[in-house]
């Protein structure tokens, strides 16, 4: 073990010096890799930080560290990345494998003794370096499912020792790709009141011409003042027919550059800051995301390279312009789209919401307190991105608070005055987001202090007081009462809740804690019997599910085992 720490320390002082080393790293499946997911593809509400590889629609693939180091960090939960194993590596990077079914034999026995101990699924722990040493190709896992996993896959990343995520294929990871990324929309925008594009003073799309060798033109529009674009456009790689994300976007101005964007790295402090980088009002209501190539205040991604006036460029009247937009995937296939552009002085009148006026303004900077009746909803400073004019009232219970197209940077907080209800009912109150064509309400985590409920949440919108008085329910999967399990290696069983949601549950049996992993996805709590907690003959089962309100449910059983 000294030999392997000072190898390890040793190997650190010579590595570190070296960015991206290629031949480091080998593919952490023994597979050929094709990818369901790129790195800082475009994602619900973040850039995706790693590579997800296709495990052939199966689960249960060796999983390879994919060098020496030892596991510095093991996270198991029910959501994100299910089972993760952190691997550091002597050269200062990290390596992160995620969705896992499960791991090697001495990792999942060391895991396990932790969860035992905290009596606890969910697991975050950090062993030292002497703890767990693993070895180049070392299967150190199995491909699997858990988490917020939509499909078999696995998840992998490789971080700096600044815990930011780098794209592996600078690394050496080889992916398949021949074609060149293509475009499915591209928009004009007028920065202000005084810009124009083909006489509209208000975002447009331009109409995609694709070429024969796979670029595109669009047809000659007029414009005049500050204008921006956007371009919605994806990437797919020689293996996998699914959209993926692209590597590189740029533009130029009569070949001169005015815009970069470049997705090789990223923090995880500014990955919140997509929903400022994409046309937010666009996605929210056409389900498309147009990349801005241009940057509006308070837009603070590290990604933008060679920006000229904030990637806007100035359109004066009887000029001629070409604007390039250049597309690149992570193999340096390369789309190219030209707009061709004719300088032309428009005035008009613009017209003006006269909904402005019954709106409340809420600022980027200071604190913003809305209230009306038992409700109250408070902004802190740079809760948003600017200054803006948002919809606020109340009827009932219900807030309306704008519709949920303004991007926001922080949670604002939702109080309600809950003292006009009955101390029988309080308990039973929750604060929800009513979502959907049926305004369905939807559990926001609510916390009580006297007779006030407060919430937190990004997502403007619909907000409502609810009630639930329903507790959850349990039913056995795969035994009924008094039946033996001799030949059984899983116990199982469905949870649900209709409502505010499982909060937490608890197994024992014969009076002691017993591990069950929980899969919300298909509401299934399971027991593996090889755990050998359970040794007797005659097994009495108890367990209690608790909602988010704190309604409880109580299932009993008895088993036998030899």
């Amino acid at each position: 073990m000294k030999k392997i720490l000072f190898f390890f320390l040793l190997s650190t002082s010579l590595y570190s010096q070296s960015e991206y080393p290629q031949d480091y790293f080998r593919d952490p499946l023994d597979i050929t890799l094709v990818l369901s997911g790129t790195f800082a593809e475009l994602r619900f509400n973040h850039f995706h930080s790693g590579l997800d590889i296709k495990t052939q629609r199966k689960t249960g693939l060796k999983v390879y560290t994919a060098s020496m180091g030892y596991v510095s960090r093991i996270k198991i939960s029910h959501y994100g990345y299910g089972k993760a194993l952190y691997v550091t590596h002597p050269n200062g990077y990290t390596t992160v494998y995620g969705h896992l079914k499960k791991f090697s034999p001495r990792i999942e026995a060391y895991i396990k003794d932790c969860q035992y101990e905290k009596e606890s699924y969910e697991v975050e722990v950090f062993p030292n370096n002497t703890e767990l040493f693993v070895d180049t190709d070392e299967v150190i896992a199995y491909s699997g499912n858990t988490g917020g996993s939509g499909g078999p896959h696995l998840h992998f990343e490789i971080r700096d020792n600044a815990e930011r995520p780098i794209n592996p294929m600078l690394f050496g990871i080889d992916i398949k790709d021949s074609k060149k990324p293509f475009i499915s929309s591209v928009y004009a925008y007028p920065k202000n009141k005084n810009s124009f594009v083909n006489g509209k003073n208000k975002r447009i799309p331009l109409r995609l011409i694709p070429k024969k060798n796979g670029d595109y033109k669009v047809e000659k529009i007029t414009a005049y003042g500050d204008i921006g674009f956007g371009v919605v456009s994806y990437d797919k790689q020689d293996l996998a027919p699914n959209n993926n994300g692209v590597s590189n976007i740029s533009s130029y101005l009569n070949g001169n550059k005015v815009f970069e964007i470049d997705f090789k790295r990223f923090s995880f402090s500014e990955t919140k800051h997509l929903n400022r980088y994409i046309d937010f009002e666009l996605w929210k209501t056409k389900k498309t995301r147009s990349q801005k190539l241009f940057l509006e205040e308070n837009n603070p991604l590290s990604m933008y390279k060679d920006v000229v006036d904030n990637g806007y460029i100035k359109v004066e009247d009887s000029t001629s312009s070409i604007y390039r937009i250049d597309i690149k995937d992570y193999k340096n296939n390369t789309s190219e789209l030209k707009i061709p552009i004719i300088g032309k002085v428009k005035t008009q009148k613009v017209e003006i919401d006269t909904t402005e006026t019954k709106r409340r303004l809420v600022k980027n900077q200071g604190t913003t307190v809305l209230k009306e009746h038992n409700a109250q909803v408070t902004f802190y400073p740079d809760t948003v991105y600017e200054d803006i004019l948002i919809d606020f009232e109340t009827s009932g219970d219900t807030i309306k608070l704008h519709k949920d197209t303004v991007p926001l940077q922080k949670n604002f907080i939702v109080n309600y005055d809950i003292s006009a209800y009955k101390d029988i009912d309080k308990s039973k109150l929750f604060i929800a987001r009513l979502y959907g064509y049926y305004k369905k309400p939807s559990y926001v985590n609510t916390i009580r202090k006297g007779d006030t409920l407060s919430a937190r949440s990004k997502t403007l919108g619909l907000y409502t007081l609810a009630t639930d008085t329903i507790a959850p329910k349990i039913k056995p999967v795969n035994f009924t009462n008094k039946k033996w399990l001799s030949k059984y290696r899983y116990l199982k069983l469905k949870i649900s809740d209709d409502l505010s949601g499982i909060s937490k549950y608890r197994a024992t049996v014969n009076g002691k804690w017993i591990l069950m992993e929980y899969d919300y996805k298909t509401n299934t709590l399971v027991h593996d019997f090889n755990d050998t907690i359970v040794t007797d003959t005659e097994n009495n089962l108890k367990i209690i599910v608790t909602d988010n309100v704190g309604n409880s449910s109580t299932f009993e059983a008895t088993f036998f085992r030899k």
